[in-house]
C-alpha cells in the first residue's frame, strides 16, 4: 500500500473513512479483497508471495470491529533482503486477539525486525499510528488525534509530499460535500505527475521519483493494483470496497 488518506472521527456515526491505493509489481500474486477461508471474520486483499495483507477490516476484535492499513517507507539504502514480509503486520492484527495498544507495544520492542514501515491499526473508539521509523514524532505508537484527516504514503505520517496533500485536499472537500463512493475512485485514479520542483527525494533516480509521483502510479512493470474505500461504523457492520486496477483499466472487484 503505498498512499492512504483516512477521517478519524470527522463523520458522525462514522469513526474511520479510508481511502487507499496499493501499488505493487504486476507479476507479484495477490487475491482480492474478501473474507480470509481460515479466517472468515477477516475481510481483506491477500499477497501469495509473502502471506500478509497491505489493508482490511475484522468483523470482531476485543473492542469491536476494526481496521489495519500498511505503507513502506521508502529507504532502499537501508532495505534488508532477508526482512520478513511487513504484510504480516496486517494480517496478524486482524486475525488476532490484541487490542492496538499491545500490539503497538509489542511491535515497538522489536523495530529492526521489518524494513521500514507505517501501520495504522484500532477500532472505533482508538486509532494508532505506528512506523519503526518515526521515532522522533510524538504521535508515533500515541492514539491519534480526533476529527481530522491524515495521509501517508511512503515516507511518515503527513510528510507533505505532493501526492498526500492533493489527495487530503480532494478528501477532505468529499467529506464534506457527502460525495458518492465513485467520487473517492476518481479521486485515486489521478495520473497526474508532480513537478520536478515538488519531489521528495528518497534516495532512487529523478526519472523513479517522476514516475512514482501520482496518486496513481501507472508504469510497464509496476504501478497502482488495487483501490480501496473502507468505513468502520459506529453501529453497523464495517464495508470494504475494492477496485482492481490495470494499467488503463479500471474494474470494479
Amino acid at each position: 500500500m503505498c498512499l492512504i488518506v483516512f477521517a478519524w472521527h470527522v463523520v458522525p456515526g462514522v469513526p474511520v473513512i479510508a481511502a487507499a491505493n496499493r501499488d505493487e509489481f504486476y507479476d507479484r500474486p495477490a487475491t482480492p479483497a474478501g473474507p480470509w477461508p481460515q479466517a472468515p471474520h477477516v475481510i481483506a486483499g491477500r499477497d501469495l508471495q509473502g502471506g500478509g495483507s497491505w489493508m482490511g477490516v475484522s468483523l470482531t476484535g476485543p473492542n469491536g470491529p476494526r481496521f489495519a492499513a500498511l505503507t513502506n517507507i521508502r529507504s532502499p539504502q537501508e532495505r534488508r533482503l532477508d526482512a520478513p514480509s511487513r504484510g504480516a503486520l496486517v494480517a496478524d492484527y486482524l486475525r488476532g486477539e490484541l487490542d492496538a495498544a499491545a500490539y503497538v507495544a509489542e511491535l515497538a520492542a522489536r523495530p529492526d525486525l521489518y524494513n521500514g514501515y507505517n501501520l495504522v491499526l484500532g477500532d472505533g473508539e482508538t486509532l494508532y499510528w505506528y512506523s519503526n521509523r518515526g521515532k522522533d514524532d510524538p504521535r508515533n505508537g500515541q492514539p491519534l488525534e480526533r476529527g481530522r484527516i491524515y495521509g501517508i504514503s511512503n515516507g511518515l505520517l503527513d510528510t507533505p509530499w505532493p501526492k498526500v496533500l492533493r489527495t487530503k485536499a480532494q478528501f477532505a472537500s468529499l467529506l464534506c460535500q457527502g460525495a458518492p463512493e465513485d467520487a473517492y475512485f476518481e479521486m485515486l485514479a489521478d495520473t497526474t505527475r508532480a513537478p520536478d520542483v515538488r519531489l521528495p527525494e528518497t534516495g532512487v533516480p529523478i526519472e523513479m521519483e517522476r514516475m512514482l509521483s501520482p496518486v496513481c502510479i501507472e508504469s510497464p512493470e509496476y504501478g497502482t493494483r488495487t483501490s480501496t474505500v473502507v468505513k468502520l461504523y459506529r453501529d453497523a457492520a464495517p464495508e470494504l470496497h475494492e477496485r482492481v486496477v490495470q494499467p488503463g483499466v479500471v474494474a470494479a472487484a
